[in-house]
């Protein structure tokens, strides 16, 4: 008998197997717009450390979120439970000239090294993912001391998503200078206006942690 875990699992899965074929026509899951991708790259920049980082891009997709983040400067690292996401992936990185690690894990519990990462790197998944809070304890378990987690989500029109308070209540303790930042009014990110909430995360780890 196949346990809830791994039905859900099993069943996610297969989902986004399915769609990693028309993900990137989405314009912020391609970047494939100029205007788009330069918008999410001058986002990311302000919110990423000025110096060489370890960065964990959790729930990857297609990988064109990790690819601005190497041609930024960092070291990447993708994971996602969709095979066929990062096979995608993985074509795109060498076609951007950019090395990045993949693999296929479950983001709700991904199997790396404890305190491994400087930045932990998150958009729209934590909210399809079951107890986010859980979930959100383990990823700070994978910061270095004074790493940053930063969190990309929204809550929107069909019902779907968490609210920023939620997201901010579901915070580890160990985290600190929390911030919010709006990103619902920014047409730029997203290929057009967009009417639901939208929003950045960004919270940061005690170097005493």
């Amino acid at each position: 008998m196949i346990g809830d875990d791994e039905q859900r699992l099993r069943e996610s899965r297969q989902y986004w197997d399915h769609a990693a074929a028309t993900f990137d026509e989405e314009p912020d899951h391609g970047l494939r717009d100029p205007i788009v991708r330069s918008a999410w790259m001058n986002r990311l920049a302000g919110w990423l450390p000025t110096t060489r980082a370890t960065i964990l891009d959790v729930g990857c997709g297609t990988g064109s979120l990790s690819v601005v983040l190497a041609e930024l400067g960092h070291e990447v690292t993708g994971i996602d439970l969709s095979p066929a996401m990062v096979a995608r992936a993985e074509a795109k990185a060498p076609t951007a000239g950019q090395r990045i690690t993949h693999k296929v894990m479950d983001a709700a519990n991904p199997q790396l090294v404890p305190q491994r990462f400087d930045v932990i790197v998150c958009r729209h998944l934590l909210w399809a993912l079951p107890a986010p809070p859980l979930v959100l304890r383990r990823w700070v378990e994978l910061l270095a001391p004074a790493g940053r987690l930063l969190l990309i989500e929204g809550y929107w029109k069909t019902g779907g998503g968490l609210h920023s308070y939620e997201i901010v209540e579901a915070l580890p303790a160990s985290l600190t200078g929390i911030l919010v930042q709006d990103l619902s009014g920014q047409p730029e990110l997203w290929g057009g206006w967009v009417t639901d909430e939208r929003y950045a995360v960004i919270a940061d780890l005690s170097a005493a942690a």
